[in-house]
């Protein structure tokens, strides 16, 4: 009696094809979820001065991103039964004015300290200073990157989920040490290749913090969730 064949759209090469399937279309939804703000950003001049316009059009960015982490947290596994770009619109209309209550803080906080810097010169404070905006610029990002975690996979309360992202930043190390390698990677890429390279790469790079963030999910969901 032969054995039974495996059912169409589990196997190994099925799987890879809808994680494939799936980032090119959380890729695309991203773009174009983005595209207002990016646009802009890409036309701004690398001008301090235009430091306050470049966070306005990162705004966008914030949802878009959400989104994507929630489609690819939802992904399905089974090729016969994808649907990325529904659950991308879900995950935009459920998260994006809780993102946007986080997001746009932390792009004024990051505007203000990377002004500071770039006019360091002019603030008359000792070299020590410099190192230690740049230490909470680097904190405030790898905060904020939990952040985006916990309010595109869980409904809580603003404040909530700023202390739990505060918490995580201490509580697991690792995580936030991959995602420190992830923006180091980002902006060497960014450096060496285009300034559009974090955009593109959007899906694949979201994917790998969700990758990064599995302890901090997992604690989440285990300990402050009903």
């Amino acid at each position: 009696m032969s054995a039974p064949s495996t059912a169409f759209g589990v196997g190994p090469l099925s799987r890879a094809a809808a994680l494939l399937h799936t980032l090119v279309t959380v890729e695309a939804l991203f773009l174009v979820a983005a595209a207002p703000g990016l646009a802009g950003f890409l036309l701004l001049g690398p001008d301090p001065a235009n430091l306050p316009l470049a966070a306005l059009c990162l705004l966008p960015v914030g949802p878009a991103a959400s989104a994507a982490l929630y489609a690819l947290h939802h992904r399905d596994r089974d090729l016969a039964d994808l649907h990325p770009a529904r659950t991308f619109r879900r995950g935009w209309r459920l998260n994006a004015p809780a993102v946007l209550r986080l997001w746009a803080p932390l792009l004024g906080w990051l505007t203000v300290i990377a002004f500071t810097l770039t006019h360091f010169s002019a603030t008359g404070l000792p070299g020590w200073w410099a190192l230690l905006l740049a230490a909470i610029g680097l904190g405030s990002l790898l905060w904020g990157a939990h952040a985006l975690v916990l309010t595109s996979l869980f409904s809580f309360r603003t404040r909530d989920t700023a202390r739990l992202a505060a918490y995580f930043l201490f509580r697991h190390g690792r995580s936030g040490l991959a995602a420190a390698s992830l923006l180091v990677l980002t902006a060497a890429g960014t450096a060496l290749l285009t300034e559009a390279l974090p955009a593109l790469l959007a899906a694949p790079l979201l994917l790998s913090l969700l990758h990064g963030s599995r302890a901090v999910i997992a604690e989440t969901q285990e300990e402050f969730t009903v």
